[in-house]
């Protein structure tokens, strides 16, 4: 057991040699990736960033106290710099203890907002909230100034050798007068992000912004392989060997430059199972290698290596958790608690917005090709896919409610607009159908089916 250490180091070091890119990739991905977004989304990161800012000032302006002639300060500006020990401690002490206790305050209305947000719309909007810059910023702001405060306290001193720090002193005063200020916009901040609309358009744009990351392509300008061959070549492998997931959760990326990369070398096909978004048990298929023999665990390893798997879905290759954010908040609407039809139809229009979005773009083939070899086959989101994770929940819950019916069939109006291709047109069509069959058994009022009817033909 002693030599154990040892022989993990030496399979580490085997392990790395052979795949001298996949171990960079992943600190890569990490780094840039996955840790950038937990950073973010955390209400500690940025906080404690000011925090630091604060202690360097202080210490700063300290050192620069110590280097000056305070006498003809005080002579040149009394009011400005005249404060002796005792009254700069006052101050300091009085500007402290208020920061301190609007920093409590700030940190207790945050938690109200993060409770009533789940529970009026849905915890996965939360992280939304948490991210927020400018919440993370004044909660920084407030916990900063107190910690300047406590620093420069500490260098006044009086006595036989009296040392008062007046332009530290000063600057003190500034921040506090910025902390006020940070208080009234964080007070108006909050009050407007908690409205439905405001929840519902930051979930919006971060899904837009997803959208134009990940399906940076317009139809008709992006070069694919021909999808048909691909699928002659995955039926003609008749031997697929299993590689098992070692962890459960959701997968929240794939390195799909690192896994090309694994193919090659490997000299196979290899065949992702599940796609980014989905949900994934421990033991089972990861995924499928073309070949005839087992995987041995080293490759085994290198492959789990290629999914970054955690608790919770993110938008970093999720463009679906986006919309599954906006759907949720309509289902809460709809709910028979709640009941609030105008945050639903609200809703519809967002995701109206981004199917519209989506309608023009070009959606990554899932048959990879290398050198004119077929590496990789990753089947990923589609158009049809997305749109009935955004439209289909709504409608099954919006059972006789006229207003979200005639807003989903007015939405799939606008995104038919700017679909021509013929998958994408009966997918919409699909959609029509069962927003029809819905509208048809739940609407009892005979005019309000007639309103749904000429819809309809609208549409049509």
């Amino acid at each position: 057991m002693k030599f154990a250490p040892l022989v993990g180091c030496v399979c580490l070091f085997r392990f790395l040699a052979k795949y001298p890119g996949l171990w960079m990739h992943r600190i890569k991905n990490l780094l840039v990736g996955l840790v950038w977004e937990t950073l973010r989304t955390s209400l500690w990161f940025l906080p404690s960033l000011l925090l630091i800012v604060a202690i360097v000032l202080a210490l700063s302006l300290v050192t620069i106290d110590a280097s000056i002639d305070h006498n003809g300060l005080r002579e040149a500006l009394p009011r400005v710099f005249g404060a002796g020990a005792e009254g700069s401690r006052e101050m300091l002490s009085a500007i402290a203890t208020s920061m301190i206790t609007v920093a409590g305050v700030a940190f207790s209305i945050t938690i109200v907002a993060l409770s009533l947000a789940s529970s009026q719309y849905t915890s996965r909007i939360l992280r939304n909230f948490m991210r927020d810059r400018a919440n993370q910023t004044v909660l920084g702001t407030f916990v900063g100034i107190y910690v300047y405060c406590l620093i420069v306290l500490r260098t006044v001193r009086s006595g036989d050798s009296p040392f008062v720090p007046s332009l530290a002193v000063l600057v003190a005063v500034l921040l506090a007068i910025v902390g006020i200020g940070c208080f009234i916009f964080f007070i108006h901040h909050i009050a407007a992000s908690i409205q439905a609309e405001s929840i519902i358009k930051s979930a919006a744009d971060e899904t837009r912004q997803a959208i134009d990351r990940l399906f940076p392509a317009e139809i008709g300008h992006g070069h694919h392989h021909n999808e048909e061959v691909g699928e002659l070549l995955e039926r003609q492998i008749v031997a697929w060997q299993r590689v098992a997931c070692r962890c459960s959760g959701f997968i929240q990326s794939i390195d799909g430059e690192t896994l090309m990369r694994i193919a090659v070398e490997q000299k196979t096909v290899v065949r992702v199972v599940p796609m980014v978004g989905s949900f994934v048990v421990q033991g089972t298929d990861l995924l499928l290698i073309a070949q005839d023999t087992g995987v041995s665990d080293e490759v085994s390893d290198a492959l789990n290596d290629v999914f970054t798997i955690g608790h919770q879905r993110t938008l970093l290759q999720d463009a679906g958790f986006g919309i599954r954010q906006i759907v949720d908040v309509a289902l809460k609407a709809l709910s028979s608690g709640i009941n609030d039809t105008t945050t639903a139809v609200t809703c519809v229009h967002y995701l109206c917005m981004l199917m519209t979005q989506l309608a023009s773009r070009q959606f990554e083939s899932p048959y990879r090709f290398k050198e004119g070899e077929l590496r990789v086959i990753a089947h990923g989101v589609t158009f049809a896919g997305l749109l009935e994770g955004a439209f289909d929940q709504i409608r099954q819950n919006a059972s006789g409610n006229v207003a979200v019916l005639i807003a989903m069939l007015q939405a799939i109006e606008t995104i038919g607009s700017q679909v021509d291709a013929i998958d994408r047109r009966e997918a919409l069509k699909r959609q029509v159908c069962k927003i029809a069959n819905q509208a048809r058994s739940s609407v009892v009022d005979p005019m309000d089916l007639e309103r749904i009817e000429v819809v309809l033909r609208n549409v049509a």
